[in-house]
């Protein structure tokens, strides 16, 4: 027989328990993930969402992290921790309905205006060249840009719960199997899409930093990572 290995998996419960000044502490140690969660999800956080509320969200999705970790802290601590306040944060966007049905229906005109531009210049059009097309300016680009950027997360949050879901409950195979998928469907990815995904997701970088990065705006970056996830999550549904 093969010998085993036994580990914590922070997903399961634990009897390992801080105490309550513990906690306190660590909630203070780590708040800063809720900011950086925050603005790494801008795309999301609409007129809707209070600032305020979001900060609590956040701190519960925080406080769940220390309690279900199943170890003390340690160098692990803050990539998991940061999944499960974003996560957080992630459901409660998509219990509310904070998009104005109108703010909705402008994303998809500019998606299909910009489908439009592309098969008659030959090319991306640029921001000018859209805000012209639609009579807008560059501050309601940008928000339609990231309404419609949300809307790829979303769908490729909810097929990954879905493909977790239809495998081995919450098992480390299964989610070894899942992130092996993702780590297929990523490398399947052209270089630009492939390096913007992990600039987001890995390294943790909001699309005004990412915009920075590849010198490029940031209404660009948001479309691109709109294509990108939409590629990734075109991949994944064909496995």
């Amino acid at each position: 027989m093969l010998a085993t290995t036994q580990w914590s998996d922070p997903e399961q419960p634990s009897s390992f328990k801080f105490s309550p000044a513990q906690e306190s502490a660590l909630l203070n140690r780590y708040g800063y993930l809720v900011k950086r969660a925050a603005a790494h999800l801008r795309s999301l956080v609409g007129s809707m969402v209070d600032k305020d509320d979001l900060q609590q969200i956040g701190l519960m999705g925080l406080l769940s992290a220390l309690r279900r970790y199943g170890r003390d802290v340690d160098e692990q601590f803050e990539s998991y921790a940061f999944k499960r306040v974003r996560g957080a944060m992630l459901d409660e966007f998509r219990r509310i309905d904070w998009r104005p049905r109108q703010l909705r229906q402008q994303s998809h005109q500019l998606r299909d205006k910009s489908r439009e531009l592309t098969r008659q210049l030959g090319r991306v059009p640029t921001d000018d060249e859209l805000c012209e097309a639609l009579d807008i300016d560059q501050k309601t680009l940008l928000e339609l840009q990231y309404v419609g950027q949300a809307e790829a997360m979303e769908s490729l949050d909810l097929l990954l719960e879905q493909q977790a879901e239809a495998q081995l409950g919450s098992s480390s195979l299964s989610q070894f199997e899942l992130k092996l998928s993702l780590t297929k469907a990523m490398a399947s990815l052209p270089e630009r899409n492939k390096l913007l995904l992990q600039l987001y997701y890995t390294h943790e970088l909001n699309m005004k930093e990412i915009a920075l990065v590849l010198e490029l705006t940031e209404s660009r970056v948001c479309q691109l990572h709109k294509q990108s996830v939409e590629m990734l999550s075109k991949k994944l549904a064909q496995w």
